[in-house]
Formats: structure tokens, sequence, C-alpha cells
């Protein structure tokens, strides 16, 4: 594995690709010391980090089969209000923590039905949820629908603006003297005798002692090693309303109906998504999906009629093959990756950056990262670092 000394904290490191996770990372490594140049393609932080809706909500979100996402995805949570009170200092910048919790609702007996097989599932857990009645929930957020039938209060998930977050990240990491080089597409990671040993862009070669992918949907667009060793991620349009209110309208708490979310933001936006969409790499806005958003937005909390559409954004989530993230090094010595977040970059980005700089720079990694290795996805036989 390999691992920086203290002696050699300042050896080079290559981050590739300046969403969250690459800037979260990028940050912390540089904090701690490491050289850190970090590679984008277009703009920093505006992707699917920028287009995001900032929900940290691993209660909402868990599976039926998604424990270790669960486990990850607490501990994260539990990591923010650190990495927020370290990003204030090095950015000189407040992001706050929304704590005001989420209400999954129902609206019909189907809605009932599906609601009480996730609350019991999450009571099993032995999670912090609370089911509720129609009234209940509409003592909660008096907005939500006159039809709405039962409820799970979830008071632990919460929410960050997302936007301010990844402006922040990009000035703590140059604060903390990484080098940005945006507009920088990289073309090809470099290796030599089985380790990586820089990556190269359209103004040379880069050295780097160590080379992060963290390219979200692009990770796999890179030459240099073979295909087997790239990692399996695929990009999942997602389109996404933003409404704005006049003042009149004061959504509470973030709000999940079936196929469809609403996020207060604080500032009059409310946000309603989010589409999931297997279209490749095309971003163009559709009627449909528009359209089924408004309908399941406005089942939910009817007083969304009458609000602005202020905009209509679409970005495109980084999927694995198991839609799990993809942390840690692989077997080509030095290159490393921290992709595949999909819909849960902002949630992990605290995880995430800690676990790679503590993996670079001390060589050190988390059990919970264990079920989310990069060689999960080799085929036996083919684990072996190129030439």
């Amino acid at each position: 594995m390999g691992k920086y000394s203290e002696h050699h904290s300042r050896s080079p490191v290559a981050v590739i690709g300046g969403g969250i996770i690459g800037l979260a990372t990028a940050w912390q490594l540089a904090k701690r010391g490491a050289d850190v140049s970090l590679f984008e393609r277009h703009t920093t932080g505006r992707g699917a980090s920028w287009v995001a809706a900032g929900m940290l909500a691993p209660l909402s979100e868990v599976g039926f089969e998604d424990e270790d996402f669960l486990r990850i995805g607490r501990e994260s949570l539990s990591l923010y209000p650190r990495f927020l009170d370290e990003l204030k200092k090095d950015s000189d910048s407040e992001v706050v923590l929304d704590t005001r919790g989420t209400l999954m609702i129902g609206l019909d007996r189907d809605d009932a039905e599906r609601l009480r097989r996730l609350h019991v599932f999450r009571e099993q857990l032995g999670l912090p949820v609370k089911w509720l009645s129609g009234t209940e929930a509409r003592e909660i957020e008096p907005l939500i629908s006159p039809r709405t039938s039962s409820a799970i209060w979830i008071p632990d998930d919460h929410q960050v603006n997302n936007q301010a977050l990844v402006d922040a990240l990009k000035i703590a990491f140059e604060k903390c003297g990484g080098t940005l080089y945006e507009n920088r597409p990289v073309s090809a990671i470099q290796t030599d005798n089985g380790r990586a040993t820089g990556v190269l862009n359209d103004d040379g070669d880069v050295k780097a002692t160590s080379v992060i992918v963290a390219a979200g949907c692009w990770s796999r667009k890179l030459n240099g090693i073979p295909k087997e060793l790239l990692p399996p991620v695929r990009p999942v349009k997602g389109q996404i309303i933003t409404l704005r209110s006049d003042g009149t309208y004061e959504l509470s708490h973030v709000v999940r109906a079936p196929d469809a979310y609403l996020l207060p933001k604080g500032d009059g936006r409310v946000l309603l998504g989010a589409s999931e969409e297997e279209m490749g790499f095309d971003t163009t806005i559709t009627a449909g999906p528009i359209y089924k958003l408004l309908e399941r937005g406005w089942e939910a909390v009817p007083s969304i009629y009458d609000l602005e559409v202020e905009k209509i954004e679409a970005g495109l989530r980084p999927g694995s093959r198991d839609h799990d993230p993809i942390v840690g090094e692989t077997s080509i010595e030095g290159l490393y990756y921290a992709t595949g977040h999909y819909r849960h970059g902002i949630l992990l980005a605290p995880i995430t950056a800690y676990e790679m700089s503590g993996l670079i720079l001390d060589g050190r990694s988390s059990e919970l990262f264990a079920p989310f290795k990069p060689g999960r996805f080799v085929p036996p036989g083919k684990q072996s670092a190129v030439s």
C-alpha cells in the first residue's frame, strides 16, 4: 500500500475531478501538507454536485439490502459538524447544517402499506424514526396534502446548501496550498512498472506519487490502464426543478412522497426532484420527467401550484454497477478511486475525504470502507497491475 512518511508529506498528489468528492479529498490532503494538484474538465463544482439537492439522508434512503451504506452514511453525517467547522476556518465561509428533519408521507392505502414496511425495517435496525397518522403528520408540516394517510418522521436526516459547500471547498483547497487546474481534462493516467506516476493532459504530463480518480461519471473515460481495472461507473441523469416562493409559502421540513421530494432551502427556494434516467451523457431537459415531478410534488404539497418555476436543471450522477461508492487503492500502486457515489456524494463527502487522506498519508483505512473497495469488481486473475 502506498503511503507517505512525514518526511515525504510534500510528495505530489494528482486529483482528477473537481466535484464535491474531489474537492473535499484534495482539501483534506492539502490541509495536511500534501502537494496537491486538482484537475477539473470544466468548472469546479458545477456538475452533479451543483445540481444536487443537498440532502444528508441516510435514514430516509436506506433500502432493505443497504446496511453497509447505512453505516457509512450515518458515520459521515455525524462527521458533518466537524467537517463544516474545519471548512469555516480554512475558507472564511460558513455553511450551515439544516437539521429540520424529514417527513416520508403516503397518500393512499398502497403508500401506507409501503411506508409500514419501511418503518418496521428501520425500527428493526434501531433507527430513531416515528410512525405518524395523517393528522399527526400535518401537525408537523401543515402544507402537506389533506390526503396524507400516514407518515414516517425522521428527525435525524438533515440537509445542506450544496452550492455554498462546493464554493467553500474550492476556497479552502487553494488557501491550504492546493493548485487548481480548471478546464484541464485529464486524458490518461501514467504508470511505470506497476505503479501510477502521474497524469497526462493537453499541457503535457504531470508527475505524481499518488493519483486519485474522483471524476464522477467520467471516471471510466481515462486511458492508460487496462479496461478491466477501470471503475464500472456510468452516468445516471437526474432532472430537478427549483421553485421560488414569494414569502407566503413556508414549507418547514423536507417532504418525501412517492417518486418525488421537496426541500425548502431557507432562502425562498424549494427544490423538487428528481428523475432517474439511464440516458448516457445526455443532459437535455425533457417534458415527461418534469411533468411527473410537478404532478407528484403537487399531490404531496398542493400549494406549490402557485410557485414560480425559477429553473430546471439536469445533472449526471455517477452510478456504479451496484450503486455503492468505489473508494480505495487499486491493484496499481499509487492509484486510488473515490468515485461512484451516485445519489450520495454530498452526504459521503466528509467520510470519503477523511478516508482518502488517511489512506494516502498514513496508510490506514476504516473498516467501514471494506465493502466499497475497487477490487470487488475486478474479475479473478485480472488484479495484477500494469507494467
